[in-house]
């Protein structure tokens, strides 16, 4: 008994070992489609989050753009300052020089002076040397008279005052001619190192300046490179997105058709009808869409090539921006299926809808906590989706809405009724 009863534990054993397999891996169409949506979701997350850390980069690339550019004009407008007191300086050091020259024409003058009493004073002692020396007392003795005395006095004391006038005048004008030359000359070395220094201070700015512009021209090869980066990655999410937007069409015809077949197995076994019919994705009618807002909105910017309100360069702006306060709801345009709902590169917080039939619509800068709806959601045409904001690249509340036909963006206007 106990042999026949191992035996039994022993085939079973073996028996389990083969089907186990059998059941292990025979999985359905919808979950290997669901695999596949999930591999599908992986990739759509690694690259968004190289499109958040690039635009991320680009953000920062901005903002020491910014900073420099800042500086630069703080540069340049002591560049400014700087040649205006070398101008200064250099009319001061013309002034000076003009000075020293007129200085140089008044000592000429003095020396000439100077000369001109040097020489009466070697005429007076020529003649002193040539009449021999004449004592004053002598001839104040030989006066014929006290009023002959007094005019020989007055004349002796005469020549005395003007040899001492002569000496002081000598003199005077001599110190004179060297304190002119000397402030002058000081005045100028004054200047002159003074225009010196400032030519260092404006050769060190203008390279300052040098340097800003290279960094400049850097940053914006930083960021051209970034956008580069942020515009590949838009690419590939787009096809990624377009691909789970086939898969989870395919995972509902092979739910559908899984359950027509459960049900039909059902019927079979148990002869009762049942029927469990697919979900069907509304198609497009006439490729018009309803307004994605409660009301007409001033458009602040049309589809079309247009300079980039962060960068500057002209780039397609895929959609039309629809001017609108924070948080006014924002409505699907159709019935169709989620296929984004998270953070979308410069799109900031964004929905993505399929519509089937190869139309999408995009809305895009959506507020913070104001998406309403979850990837793989079914919405119905004026349903509320989101609510109007201004994140990722947005210069103020508006919504960004696109239509796009085989993931290309195309005038969603003419798709407006």
């Amino acid at each position: 008994m106990k042999k026949t009863f191992l035996s039994l534990v022993v085939t079973t054993g073996l028996i389990g070992t083969l089907v186990t397999p059998q059941l292990t891996y025979a999985v359905s169409g919808s979950q290997k489609i669901e695999q596949q949506l999930n591999d599908l979701k992986k990739k759509m997350g690694d690259s968004q989050q190289k499109a958040n850390s690039a635009q991320n980069e680009i953000n920062k690339v901005q903002k020491d753009k910014q900073q420099a550019e800042a500086e630069l004009k703080v540069l340049q407008k002591q560049i400014e300052e700087s040649n205006l007191k070398l101008n200064g300086l250099n009319d001061q050091i013309y002034t000076t020089k003009a000075d020293l020259k007129e200085i140089g024409q008044q000592i000429d003058e003095v020396e000439a002076q100077i000369e001109a009493r040097d020489e009466l004073l070697k005429s007076r002692l020529r003649l002193m040397y040539m009449n021999g020396t004449v004592s004053y007392t002598d001839v104040l003795m030989n006066s014929t008279s006290f009023g002959d005395f007094l005019d020989r006095l007055y004349a002796l004391k005469s020549i005395a005052d003007q040899d001492k006038r002569i000496l002081e005048d000598n003199q005077r004008d001599r110190t004179s001619k060297l304190e002119k030359e000397t402030q002058s000359k000081s005045k100028l070395d004054q200047l002159s190192g003074l225009y010196e220094q400032q030519s260092v201070a404006n050769a060190d700015l203008q390279q300052k300046d040098k340097e800003k512009h290279v960094l400049i021209a850097s940053l914006d090869q930083k960021q051209q490179e970034q956008e580069k980066i942020s515009d590949d990655e838009e690419a590939k999410m787009i096809a990624f997105a377009k691909q789970q937007s086939s898969l989870m069409a395919a995972k509902r015809k092979a739910e559908a058709d899984e359950a027509a077949a459960r049900a039909a197995a059902s019927k079979s076994k148990s002869g009762s009808a049942s029927s469990s019919g697919p979900l069907i994705t509304p198609s497009l009618s006439g490729g018009k869409f309803g307004y994605p807002l409660p009301r007409v909105a001033p458009m602040s910017s049309d589809y079309g090539y247009r300079s980039d309100p962060f960068t500057g360069v002209k780039t397609l702006h895929k959609g039309i921006d629809l001017a609108m306060p924070n948080g006014t709801d924002i409505l699907a345009a159709g019935d169709g299926v989620v296929i984004v709902a998270s953070w979308w590169s410069g799109y900031g917080n964004t929905v993505i809808i399929d519509h089937g039939g190869g139309y999408w619509t995009l809305y895009g800068h959506i507020r913070n906590g104001g998406t309403v709806v979850e990837k793989g959601d079914t919405v119905k045409r004026g349903q509320k989706v989101a609510e109007v904001g201004s994140t990722g690249e947005s210069t103020g509340n508006h919504l960004h809405f696109e239509v796009r036909i085989n993931s290309e963006p195309v005038d969603p206007k003419p798709y407006l009724r």
